[in-house]
């Protein structure tokens, strides 16, 4: 018996209420110590450019632009709630289609590669579609999420977009697009090419009905994406730095021997060059949407929206 509370005395065995207390309540009395428990894992954000660690609060305030201006990536959701009046819109449900019609092999199964997606984002495929106000005036938003395997273009997202198209024709409102894609989903081969045309063709029915299609790249618009429906704007409005372009740099860089400039394919460089209209911060895109739409639509006349 004696021998235990010898053991039991030693430091570290008995209990302490000292040390449980912790060393943040023992320099400072009455305050109480912060745990693991306490402390959110996803409370910092690392700056792209800088390095620096953010608050998380403070960037989220500052819709994910950092102090240096670097305009991250943002999902569905957020695009959306940015957007739309207050936050308040319409979810059109986005068309249902066969996960893998080619049976592609990979080394993760196409249907693993989906599912994981999904879960990741919420979100059924790369496009997503919401009908509400931007700043009064109605419109149909389609938005590309890059976290949704590269925001690629495959035969659900061809649909959707097709399906959108559809509803501002009915609707009789705007349609504005927020692009974000690597290109065309390999795991469908032809099929996703096939979009590329298909979204052009629902395009014509926008136009023949006399409505305005607004585009909005973000980082990174590439491949099949900026080489159709990305680059058919009525008008085009670009996130400052977002990368915009056909073909990797590298592989323009090994094509023609040269070292290309450190602006290439940014929104800027293109500003320049005429292939997009104006450079707009994030907080300013709803403003400059409203008055773009509701300058090409003025003569029109307003329809009731769809039941």
């Amino acid at each position: 018996m004696a021998m235990a509370e010898q053991r039991n005395d030693k430091p570290g065995r008995a209990p302490n209420t000292e040390r449980r207390r912790g060393w943040l309540s023992r320099i400072a009395p009455g305050v109480r110590g912060l745990t693991k428990k306490d402390t959110p894992e996803n409370l910092w954000v690392k700056d792209p450019d800088s390095g620096e660690m953010l608050y998380r609060p403070d960037l989220e305030a500052a819709l994910w632009v950092t102090p240096s201006g670097n305009h991250m990536r943002i999902g569905t959701k957020l695009r959306l709630d940015y957007t739309f009046d207050d936050g308040r819109y319409e979810r059109i449900a986005t068309p249902v289609v066969v996960d893998d019609p080619l049976k592609f092999p990979d080394t993760i199964p196409y249907p693993d590669r989906l599912a994981s997606a999904r879960k990741a984002t919420g979100e059924q495929d790369s496009m997503a579609i919401g009908y509400g106000e931007i700043l009064g005036q109605p419109a149909i938003v389609v938005v590309q999420d890059f976290t949704f395997m590269g925001g690629s273009l495959g035969v659900a997202a061809g649909e959707t977009f097709v399906k959108a198209a559809q509803e501002a024709v009915k609707r009789g409102c705007p349609f504005v697009i927020f692009t974000a894609s690597g290109g065309a989903r390999m795991q469908e081969g032809t099929l996703s090419l096939m979009q590329m045309a298909r979204t052009t063709l629902a395009l014509n029915e926008v136009k023949a009905a006399g409505l305005p299609y607004v585009v909005v790249l973000t980082d990174p618009t590439t491949g099949g994406v900026s080489a159709s429906y990305a680059m058919l704007g009525d008008v085009h409005l670009a996130e400052p730095n977002a990368t915009i372009g056909f073909s990797g740099r590298r592989v323009i860089e090994q094509t023609i021997r040269e070292t290309l400039p450190p602006t290439f394919q940014k929104s800027e460089f293109l500003v320049e060059r005429g292939m997009v209209d104006q450079v707009v911060e994030r907080k300013d895109l709803p403003e400059k949407l409203s008055s773009i739409l509701k300058t090409l639509m003025m003569g029109r006349e307003r329809l009731p929206p769809a039941a």
